[in-house]
């Protein structure tokens, strides 16, 4: 049996947005695949605390902004493009960067994969299903997205990098891969996200009421951050070119995933309800049959599990 710190042994990676809260434990699983990883970060909502530890001969951090030109010097094997803001707080915050990224970015990630001949992953998102007619949702799904709504910065630039990703394959014969990424939570998410793990679980922990947007009946499928780093890695190994969901195909609404986080915490803060934002996806739920299929991918991760790890967390994080 091949030894897994061995696995990448000579091999260079790339993971633009290697600072951020997915990217973070990207870097990491690869590192202790004896992978050589740089990590490219604007910092604009990664964090070098997400990283700190990760620092060793095999290891080295550019600050750079993808939307300009991207200069590695040697070689570079694999290229994981997850660079992107991607909470809701900031599609109102940071529009025009989102687009930006999503756009310039990846034409200047996809051009350095290019000049190296490296294999290129895209980190795409769930949101390209905007409010889903399809449930669950099938890569084969082209999506409900309003393009002049306030998500559709985020959900529209996402689905111009899938289009031009594909466009380098087919153009320019590059071997590419495209993941889906749905809700994703665990330890190194970002106190002020926004979304419904860590706003939940800072209100808990900080003795406030939880709020819940609507009626808490939306639906949402959480994977554990882990699960989702094996999945990504699993697609760039493998020989598939088309899009692949990545997620956890239980779903469950919001308000069950308020009271839950109140048992695990033995909380009595109070559920309060607010309007729901505008464009906010009513269901999601990804099918993984192409995950299982291609790549013998699913979820272990109980939930339990992986909200403890995740309050864990945020304990010390806002202690």
């Amino acid at each position: 049996m091949e030894d897994i710190k061995n696995i990448g042994a000579g091999k260079r990676c790339l993971v633009t947005g290697g600072a951020g809260f997915i990217g973070s434990h990207l870097c990491e699983y690869l590192l202790e695949r004896g992978y050589q990883v740089i990590c490219m970060d604007s910092l604009l909502t990664g964090a070098v605390a997400n990283i700190v530890r990760l620092h060793c001969d095999r290891f080295e951090f550019i600050k750079h902004d993808v939307t300009n030109y991207i200069y590695i010097d040697g070689p570079v094997d694999y290229i994981f493009h997850l660079a992107s803001p991607a909470s809701p707080v900031d599609f109102e915050r940071i529009p025009i960067p989102i687009l930006k990224v999503g756009a310039l970015g990846t034409h200047k990630a996809l051009g350095l994969a290019k000049e190296k001949d490296a294999h290129f992953l895209l980190a795409s998102t769930s949101e390209v299903y905007g409010d889903p007619l399809v449930h669950p949702q099938r890569e084969d799904y082209w999506g409900n997205v309003n393009p002049v709504g306030i998500r559709g910065v985020y959900d529209e630039a996402k689905r111009f990098a899938e289009s031009l990703t594909m466009a380098y394959q087919r153009f320019h014969h590059l071997d590419t891969r495209i993941v889906r990424i749905f809700n994703t939570y665990g330890p190194r998410m970002r106190i002020d996200d926004g979304r419904s793990v860590p706003s939940f679980i800072t209100q808990v922990l900080r003795g406030e009421p939880l709020t819940v947007f609507g009626d808490g009946k939306q639906t949402r499928s959480f994977c554990y951050v882990m699960d989702l780093v094996e999945g990504i890695y699993r697609l760039m190994m493998s020989n598939v070119t088309v899009p692949v969901n990545i997620g956890n195909p239980q779903e469950m609404t919001i308000l069950a995933l308020a009271q839950t986080l109140l048992a695990l915490t033995g909380s009595h803060s109070e559920i309060i309800y607010k309007p729901l934002p505008v464009d906010d996806p009513r269901v999601r739920q990804p099918d993984i049959s192409r995950a299982r299929q291609l790549l013998g991918w699913e979820p272990r991760t109980l939930l339990a599990e992986g909200l403890q790890q995740t309050i864990a967390y945020f304990r010390t994080a806002l202690s």
